[in-house]
């Protein structure tokens, strides 16, 4: 113990001598573990909300019964079917908005505690007779998530009023409540929600709704169906993950050089030591103890910045998934323990894949080589050419993935080989380049000049590496965004053709604005819209009826069509898919598709395939009178209203006397427009966001190498100096080098960066969502992110290039004196 004592201390000495290399350490342990356990923290709090909201009721998602346009129905349907032997349970669900919060709208959602099916738990407690009084006798109690409250800005108690003027029972704090969500007695939400006498849906228990497919009334039954949010959002997720680690890797690559570095300058402390004694595997123990003490420091460092990390951005993450998938995530970061031990695992697993190489080198090199800087440089040799193998079996594995996997698992391997190919293949192209024109240079210094390139490829091929993987994951996730955005809004102009859209309250009131607007002067055409939830192969699906019109015919972009999919559409029994639909049926264009109706399976053929982007659900468009044929009691969902622009404002206040319609049931173009936008910023704004911290990453990769390496290039610069190479000059070639290089990585960076784009549009987004996205080049924007990569590299090398035009040449000589 005493030796391994004596060893430790030797070694950690080194760090205090050279405090920027151990602040290189900490910092690449530091971003590495932030940027993976600020994803992971996103991450865990959407799936814990999701599991809140799908196990609410029962601990576990739940069967259930609606109407098959998924509006509301009478309560007499409840009293029936209990009559009939099932065993079903009252919910009413709709969204409010409370009084001085109107930036927030929440889920109602009542119950009757008495019928709940299964266990009988609410929000993850069983309810005693004593609570189940207070539920439902006057004034009741509404159950709220404390992060919920906390962001309403609420105290326990109160009792808030919505927008429309009904007052909520008092608000009582529950921990597992669903964020975003409001509980309480149907009693108290039917007058709330103003749906008196009717219901949103039946829960009724799996069990006995797997032995009774079919229910006794013009209901829909519906197995466990909030499961498909998480499977919905999954993807986006999975994104978040690949950025997250991408950063990860990118971060140690930081600890790898410092690593690497502060071994080869303690050369000849490992000889001394090894000379006095100590054995190679306590010298190897002591090197992986110190390297666990930093990263055990980086950890605690990067999870406390992950978790900051988090909540900056957890905010967009939040308003990403509830305009995407309707999914309610909680505001405020709430992490169970073992996040924070997984964190400082990461870092601990980080630091050990980081420092690995280094240690094994030294195991390997002999006792009187230690010292021998020759020797590394041999054993640097050895390791590029292993390196460049790997390098081509990564790229091999890249290439068997694209043409042999058909998942979103298979599209991911096929990023990463591909990344880590390129990565692994910098050093050594840009090795052979720099040897390549070394041989066709004629001048003495221009020859130093490429020989002492190729000398700093072993300090900096590890920034370089960083650089190179941070701007392509840049250009992919650049080109990607824009051209996604590009092509949304134009996907927008095509589609949003109405100038308002009006969503019907009731079946009753529907059939009575159909009436009342072919009456209108201000009103073009009338295009109403039925609408029907279904499941199609496991996938939930809404199937829309139209009319024949040449607003569809027109402005209804088709990817893929028969002839005259518009006149088969509305004479035959045809049917157009979403892209995101067909591809997860697996049909085509003349394919039959099964569709549960209540009368049977109705198996329409495919005669068009167009794009809806940003759908997780299925899309399907049939003809209105082929759908009522299969469901004949259908009420319209929806009005797209063709109006003069001027006379929207006047139809508005005409629609709101006639039927007192609430705002959020009249939307126009340029409101829909504006909406669609927004949620499509947010939702990459996390993105960017992580591009931007990767970038960051790469640029202080390069800059500790520089730094850390500037001290060790004194000694090579003295004789220049000596000879009458002014301190400008030695700056230029210095920034020359470094720009070289730098110029180098990034022409192999951009058609590595249009790769990972094509790769995104053309693998990962079918894959993950089931669109396809063109592939567009914006130079501009490359132009823009090259020009930034520039200006890092001239940031990471100004201070070393300072500290060489502030030092003396006496120093210079000293240094070079000291060198062994």
């Amino acid at each position: 113990m005493a030796v391994f004592y004596w060893t430790l201390r030797a070694l950690l000495s080194h760090w205090r001598r050279h405090p920027v290399q151990f602040f290189s350490v900490l910092t690449g342990l530091w971003l590495a573990t932030a940027l993976l356990t600020g994803v992971q923290a996103l991450n865990s709090q959407a799936r814990d909300s999701y599991a809140r909201a799908s196990q609410l009721i029962g601990g576990e998602p739940q069967a259930s019964l609606s109407a098959p346009d998924a509006a509301s129905f009478p309560q007499a349907l409840f009293a029936e079917l209990r009559r009939a032997g099932w065993p079903v349970s009252p919910v009413v669900q709709g969204r409010v908005v409370l009084k001085g919060h109107e930036d927030q709208r929440l889920q109602l959602m009542g119950i009757d505690p008495v019928s709940l099916p299964g266990s009988g738990a609410v929000a993850g407690q069983r309810l005693s007779q004593a609570q189940m009084l207070a539920f439902f006798d006057p004034p009741g109690r509404t159950w709220i998530a404390p992060q919920t409250l906390q962001a309403l800005g609420l105290q326990e108690g109160a009792q808030p009023q919505t927008t429309s003027g009904h007052a909520l029972p008092p608000l009582q704090v529950q921990a597992d409540m669903a964020p975003g969500m409001l509980l309480t007695d149907i009693g108290f939400a039917q007058p709330v929600l103003e749906m008196p006498g009717r219901l949103s849906r039946l829960l009724v228990d799996k069990a006995y709704a797997a032995r009774h497919p079919t229910p006794p009334a013009a209901l829909q039954l519906k197995q466990g169906e909030d499961n498909n949010l998480a499977r919905l959002t999954e993807s986006f997720h999975l994104n978040l993950d690949a950025l997250g680690f991408l950063s990860f890797v990118v971060g140690l690559f930081i600890v790898h050089a410092a690593i690497g570095l502060a071994l080869e300058q303690r050369r000849g402390l490992l000889r001394t030591l090894r000379a006095c004694g100590v054995s190679a595997r306590l010298l190897i123990l002591s090197l992986a103890v110190e390297l666990g003490a930093l990263a055990l420091l980086g950890g605690l460092l990067g999870v406390a910045s992950g978790y900051l990390l988090a909540s900056l951005l957890l905010p967009d993450v939040a308003a990403s998934l509830r305009g995407l998938y309707g999914a309610e995530v909680a505001g405020q970061l709430s992490l169970s323990p073992l996040w924070w031990v997984a964190g400082l695992g990461l870092s601990l697993f980080g630091a050990l894949l980081a420092g690995a190489s280094s240690l094994w080198r030294a195991a390997r090199l002999p006792l009187l080589a230690l010292a021998n800087a020759q020797a590394w440089h041999e054993a640097h040799g050895r390791w590029l050419r292993r390196q460049g193998w790997v390098a081509l079996t990564a790229l091999v594995i890249a290439l068997l993935a694209l043409a042999l996997g058909d998942s979103l698992a298979a599209g991911f391997v096929l990023m990463a080989a591909l990344l880590l190919g390129a990565a692994l293949g910098l050093p050594v192209v840009l090795n052979g380049v720099l040897k390549a024109v070394l041989g066709r240079s004629r001048s003495v210094l221009g020859q130093w000049f490429l020989a002492d390139c190729r000398q700093q490829l072993p300090a900096l091929s590890l920034a370089l590496m960083a650089l190179l993987l941070a701007l392509a994951a840049n250009i992919g996730a650049g080109s990607m965004t824009s051209g996604f955005r590009q092509t949304f809004n134009n996907w927008l102009e095509q589609r949003l053709t109405a100038e308002l859209y009006l969503n019907p309250q009731n079946p009753a009131q529907a059939e009575q604005m159909n009436s009342w607007l072919t009456q209108q002067p201000l009103v073009q055409t009338v295009l109403p819209t039925w609408q029907v939830a279904v499941q199609l192969q496991g996938w939930p699906a809404d199937v829309f009826g139209v009319v024949d019109d040449p607003t569809y015919r027109q402005h209804w972009p088709l990817l893929e069509a028969t002839n005259a999919p518009w006149d088969q559409l509305q004479q035959d029994d045809t049917v157009m898919l979403s892209e995101q639909l067909a591809r997860r049926l697996n049909v085509e264009l003349g394919d039959a598709v099964a569709i549960p109706t209540p009368q049977g399976v109705w198996s329409p053929k495919v005669v068009g395939i167009y794009a809806d982007y940003g759908n997780p659900r299925g899309h399907v468009l049939v003809n209105a009178q082929h759908l009522l044929a299969h469901w004949p009691t259908l009420s319209p969902a929806r009005f797209n209203l063709r109006v003069a622009p001027a006379n929207v404002a006047p139809l508005v206040r005409e629609v709101q006397r006639e039927f007192g319609l609430e705002d959020s049931h009249i939307v126009d173009q340029q409101q829909l427009k504006g909406w669609s936008s927004q949620v499509f910023e947010r939702t990459f704004a996390a993105t960017a966001a992580l591009n931007s911290l990767t970038l960051s990453v790469a640029g202080v990769a390069l800059f500790i190498s520089l730094l850390t390496q500037s001290q060790s290039r004194l000694g090579q610069l003295a004789p220049l100096w000596a000879l009458g190479v002014t301190r400008r000059q030695l700056m230029l070639l210095n920034l020359g080098q470094t720009w070289l290089l730098a110029v180098l990585t990034l022409v192999l960076a951009l058609p590595l960066g249009l790769l990972l784009a094509w790769c995104l549009d053309a693998v990962i987004n079918v894959q993950a969502f089931g669109w396809r996205l063109p592939l567009q080049v914006f130079p501009w924007q490359l132009a823009q992110l090259l020009g930034l990569a520039m200006l890092a590299t001239l940031l990471a090398s100004a201070w070393p290039l300072w500290q060489l035009y502030r030092s003396r040449p006496a120093d210079l000589l000293r240094t070079f004196a000291h060198e062994d």
